[in-house]
C-alpha cells in the first residue's frame, strides 16, 4: 500500500539506536509519506536535530520553549497533525513516564495531548527491559490501547546479550504499512520478525499435547497439557519458511496449514514417531508433554467399581528425549526440549539440559495465567554456556516468534 500523503511523527528518545532513524525516515520519504521528528534532549546526544532535519525535510522539535522559534500551542499542534505516532526508540523512562501520565517535555506533552495511535518500539538493555515494573508499564499501556513492536535479541552496545534491540528500519518500515492496512491487529499480537523467512529451507519437528496410557477400554492415564504451546510453534515456524511436521497427541487444537501431521496417542508411538523422522529434520523442538507413567498391565475389559481399595501397577514410559539423544553428534539435529517445573524451576531445567545433552530447554512454571488451557505464558530459555533468556508473560503465538528468532540463530 502507498503512503502517500500519510502524516507519521516519529518521536525519538535517548537511546543508542537513533542512529537507525534516519534510514527509516528516507524510506518513509521515498514512500510519499509526510515525516516530523520530535526529540527529546537525550536524543540529540545520540544524533544530530540537522541529521533529521535534513532526511525528513521538516524543522525538528526539541525544547518545549525553544527561543526565536513559534511555541504557542506546538504541542496541540503537532499531536494534531499526525496519523499516527511512532516512538523509536522508546526508552523505559519513556514508557514509564507516559504509562504514570508525566508530561514534562515536548514529546511526552504532545503524546499526552494525541489522539491518534501510538506505537512504541522500545530498545534497551535487556534487564531494563525485563524489569517487572518496565513489563507493567508496557501491560498498562496495551490495556488502554497504545501499540508495541516487541524488541529482538542480540548483541548490544553494552555488551550484553539478550532482548532490547530495536528492530532494524525496514522493519519498523512494514509496521508502518500493516498499520496504514488496518492490520493493527498484528501490531497488537504478533512480532515484527514474524514476517521474516528466517527457518526458510529449514525442517522442523514439533511435537504438541499429552499421550494417553490406557488402564481398561474406557479409563487412562494422561495429563493437563493442551498442546497450545506446540500447535503456536507449528504455525509460527510455517510463516517463518519452514518445512513443519508436526506430531500430535490427542487435543482440540486447530490443526495449522501447510504442515504435514502425524497424529499419535501413546508414549511409545510418540517415541517411534520421533524416531522415524528425527534424520530428517534439522531442529527437534519436543514441546509434547509425554505421560511419564503407565499401566503394567492394560485390562482387556472395564473393571468394575466394587467399593473396595483398588491397585493399580504402574511402570515408567520411556525417556524419549534420553533415547533420541543416545546416540546424537555433532552435525546432528538441534533437540529443543521443555521442562515443566513447579518447584526448584531453575535448577531442575539446568539438569535436565545437562542430563539429556539437549541444545536448549524452555523452562515452563505453571501458575494461573499461564496454566495449560492458557493462551498466555511466561518462559525462560536455557541454552548451554549462555546467560538464560528470560521471556514475560504474552501470548503463546508471541512466545513462540521470541523463541523461534533464538532458534533460527542456533541453526
Amino acid at each position: 500500500m502507498s503512503l502517500s500523503k500519510k502524516k507519521i511523527l516519529i518521536g525519538m528518545t535517548g537511546g543508542i539506536a537513533c542512529y537507525k532513524i534516519p534510514y527509516l525516515v528516507r524510506a518513509l520519504k521515498k514512500a510519499d509519506a509526510e515525516v516530523m521528528v520530535v526529540m527529546t534532549e537525550a536524543a540529540t546526544k545520540f544524533i544530530t536535530p540537522l541529521t533529521m532535519e535534513t532526511v525528513s525535510g521538516n524543522p525538528v522539535a526539541v525544547g518545549m520553549f525553544e527561543g526565536k522559534t513559534y511555541i504557542a500551542t506546538r504541542h496541540i499542534d503537532l499531536s494534531e497533525w499526525a496519523d499516527v505516532n511512532l516512538i523509536a526508540p522508546a526508552t523505559a523512562n519513556c514508557i514509564g513516564k507516559i504509562a504514570s501520565g508525566i508530561s514534562d517535555d515536548l514529546l511526552t506533552t504532545v503524546l499526552c495531548a494525541s489522539t491518534t495511535h501510538t506505537i512504541f518500539s522500545p530498545a534497551m538493555n535487556v534487564h531494563m527491559w525485563e524489569n517487572k515494573i518496565t513489563q507493567r508499564n508496557i501491560a498498562m499501556l496495551k490495556e488502554v490501547g497504545y501499540l508495541f513492536i516487541d524488541p529482538t535479541e542480540g548483541d548490544m552496545a553494552c555488551n550484553h546479550y539478550g532482548v532490547g534491540r530495536m528492530p532494524e528500519p525496514e522493519d519498523l518500515f512494514s509496521v508502518i504499512q500493516a498499520y496504514f492496512n488496518k492490520n493493527r491487529q498484528s501490531l497488537k499480537n504478533e512480532h515484527s520478525s514474524a514476517k521474516k523467512k528466517s527457518l526458510k529451507n529449514k525442517k522442523i519437528l514439533i511435537t504438541a499435547g499429552p499421550t494417553k496410557e490406557q488402564i481398561d477400554p474406557v479409563r487412562f492415564i494422561s495429563n493437563n497439557s493442551s498442546g497450545k504451546m506446540g500447535y503456536a510453534l507449528a504455525s509460527v515456524a510455517v510463516e517463518l519458511g519452514a518445512e513443519v511436521t508436526l506430531i500430535s497427541g490427542p487435543t482440540s487444537e486447530e490443526v495449522p496449514a501447510n504442515l504435514k501431521l502425524i497424529q499419535i496417542k501413546t508414549t511409545d508411538e510418540l517415541l517411534k514417531a520421533v524416531q522415524k523422522e528425527y534424520k530428517k529434520t534439522d531442529c527437534l523442538i519436543m514441546a509434547a508433554a509425554p505421560a511419564d507413567i503407565r499401566p503394567s498391565q492394560i485390562a482387556k475389559s472395564k473393571i468394575k467399581k466394587d467399593n473396595q481399595k483398588m491397585e493399580i501397577a504402574l511402570e515408567p514410559t520411556t525417556d524419549i528425549l534420553k533415547e533420541i539423544t543416545k546416540n546424537k553428534t555433532v552435525n546432528s539435529a538441534k533437540i529443543i526440549g521443555f521442562a515443566l517445573e513447579t518447584d526448584n524451576g531453575l535448577a531442575n531445567a539446568k539438569k535436565k539440559l545437562k542430563d539429556k545433552k539437549l541444545d536448549a530447554i524452555v523452562l515452563n512454571q505453571p501458575s494461573e495465567k499461564t496454566a495449560f488451557e492458557s493462551d498466555t505464558n511466561e518462559v525462560t530459555l536455557l541454552i548451554p554456556k549462555r546467560k538464560a533468556v528470560h521471556i514475560p508473560l504474552d501470548t503463546k503465538r508471541n512466545i513462540s516468534i521470541r523463541l523461534l528468532d533464538i532458534i533460527s540463530k542456533l541453526l
